[in-house]
Formats: C-alpha cells, sequence, structure tokens
C-alpha cells in the first residue's frame, strides 16, 4: 500500500469556490494511475464560513490541519488589501519550516508574500494585481507573464484557472506525466498550456474557421512529432503566408510556432522517458529532435537534469 500524501487546502470566508474547487478536483478525487492523496480542507478563521456564490462552509479542521502536511495550498485570498490573520501567517511559516511545499493560487500569493515567504524569489499571480503586488512586495521578483513559477518548496500561479496547470504541474513533477494526463483527461483539461497571462490579456481566443483548421493542424502534428515540422510546412498545409500562419498561431496558442514545437517535443521525452523502454537516441527520433545530442541540450535547458536523470528519478517514484 502506498503512502498516502498529506495536502491542505486553506478556506476563508468569502472564498470563491471555484478557487477552493481546484485544488479538491486535483488531489481530492481518485484519479486512474494517480496516487492516494490525503485532502485536508481546513478553515482559516473559526466559525461557518460564507463563499463568494452565497452558500456556506462548514468545516472540522482548523490551522492544526497544516502539521504534518507535505504540500499546503492558499487557493486565493478575499481581498489583496487585507492582511491575512497573524495566525495564518505563523501556521504558514512553522509549516514551511518543517518542510512543507507552499502553493498560492492566484491571489493566494499575497498571503505567502505577506507571510515572508517569498522574499528574495520570483512570483506571479493575477496579472490584474501584478503591478500592486509588486509595489506591495518590492523584495520578491514578480512575472506577469507566466501561468505559474515553481521555486522548489514555493510555487505561485497566475489567476484563476491557472491553478489547475500549477495543481496538475505539482502532480507531475512529483509523480511523472503519468497520472498527470490521466487527471487532466478526466477534467478535460490539456495537461499542459503553452504561452502565459499575456494571450489571455490582450484577446479572446479565436474563432474563426481558420482558426479551426489551425487546431487541426495542431492535433495532426502532436500525433506525428517525429516529422521534421517547420513554419513553412505547417503553414503550407492549411494554404495560408508564413506571416498569417504566425499571427494566427501566436493568438491560438499564446506562443510561436518553435518553441510550441520544442515543448511539445520535450513533453512527448518526458512521457516516453517515464513509461517506455526506449533508449535516449529512439526517444530524440519519436520526439523529432532528430539527434541524442540536440535531446539531450534541449532537456537540461528546460529542467536542469539530463534525460537519463530524469528517467530514474521517476522510475524510482
Amino acid at each position: 500500500m502506498k503512502k498516502t500524501h498529506p495536502i491542505a487546502v486553506l478556506a476563508f470566508d468569502q472564498i470563491s469556490p471555484f478557487h477552493l474547487a481546484v485544488p479538491c478536483a486535483v488531489f481530492g478525487e481518485s484519479h486512474p494511475g494517480a496516487p492516494p492523496f490525503e485532502l485536508r480542507v481546513c478553515a482559516a478563521e473559526p466559525g461557518n464560513l460564507m463563499t463568494t456564490a452565497g452558500f456556506g462552509l462548514s468545516l472540522n479542521a482548523g490551522l492544526e490541519a497544516l502539521k504534518g502536511a507535505r504540500t499546503v495550498i492558499v487557493p486565493s485570498w478575499r481581498n489583496p488589501q487585507e492582511r491575512p490573520p497573524q495566525a495564518l501567517l505563523d501556521a504558514l511559516c512553522r509549516a514551511h519550516q518543517a518542510g512543507a511545499q507552499l502553493v498560492g493560487l492566484c491571489l493566494g500569493a499575497y498571503v505567502l508574500a505577506e507571510a515572508g515567504l517569498l522574499d528574495g524569489r520570483r512570483a506571479t499571480t493575477h496579472w490584474a494585481y501584478a503591478q500592486d503586488f509588486a509595489a506591495r512586495y518590492p523584495q520578491v521578483e514578480v512575472d506577469a507573464d507566466v501561468l505559474y513559477i515553481d521555486e522548489g518548496d514555493v510555487l505561485t500561479s497566475a489567476g484563476t484557472a491557472a491553478g489547475i496547470d500549477a495543481c496538475l504541474h505539482l502532480l507531475r513533477r512529483q509523480y511523472g506525466a503519468g497520472p498527470a494526463n490521466s487527471v487532466a483527461r478526466r477534467l478535460v483539461v490539456p495537461p499542459h498550456r503553452q504561452g502565459g497571462q499575456a494571450q489571455f490579456i490582450e484577446q479572446p481566443l479565436p474563432e474563426t474557421a481558420r482558426d479551426t483548421r489551425l487546431a487541426a493542424v495542431i492535433e495532426r502534428v502532436r500525433a506525428d512529432l517525429g516529422q521534421a515540422h517547420s513554419l513553412d510546412s505547417l503553414a503550407d498545409s492549411v494554404a495560408m503566408s508564413r506571416r498569417s500562419f504566425t499571427r494566427h498561431f501566436r493568438q491560438l496558442t499564446g506562443t510561436t510556432v518553435g518553441a510550441w514545437l520544442l515543448s511539445e517535443r520535450l513533453a512527448r521525452s518526458q512521457v516516453l522517458l517515464e513509461g517506455g523502454d526506449q533508449s535516449v537516441e529512439q526517444i530524440a527520433e519519436l520526439a523529432g529532435f532528430g539527434s541524442a545530442v540536440s535531446l539531450r541540450t534541449h532537456f537540461r535547458a528546460t529542467f536542469g537534469v539530463s534525460p537519463t536523470a530524469w528517467r530514474q528519478t521517476f522510475r524510482g517514484a
């Protein structure tokens, strides 16, 4: 029987039901291929809690639930201008000192920053509050153009749905691509989204017939990453100019063709390293890197370890 992974999620008065539901959906339900978790939803303050949707929450556990948790998630905060209770800040610091990973989703980054847990680190939060956050906490390096930032023992995410991306990342980092992909499929979301918050700030996702064709191209490429895809070949496949294809591709994905291809090939390499027996040379060919040298170079630059070390880590998990 595998040991459970205790995860504490902090609820508070006037919490958004969606923000609270995100870590509960990823870690609180049984998913094929995912390990068991001991989810503890606890109250940051005594008494019955009200959500922003108007219904109440009655929780038995208080801040004592943070003791022994390996991960502590603050799913948001009700008001960036309101300083969290000192008892909550102290409890988070004690959990961190005891070895727990601290996670601030969306405005939850304010709570971690107020506790001093983000000093000298990179962090993100909802793009609409990034400027305020940077002014309030100058000792934190704020990056508003990412979906989440993983600093090892502390993680922060951008606004709202980016919490799903962050939680899936946590699952993938700890247990590999298989369980994370399984949970993503059950939730009907991509296991990893490309781009950052900028794609959501600037404009909505296009819905023209041409963009639908681009979506089909993306699926075809994902199914055959071993081929030498290029901007020209993809543009030709939908009878578009390089300039037009580049513009529509960025609108649809939030990134460039080259960056997207590299990310997809790295993701495929991770899956093959974790679940297959192919050599690094074979994986490089299947993922479209062309050579093991290219795979090793890009893999180390992105993940900080070699493909072999990655395989050994997840095979031993």
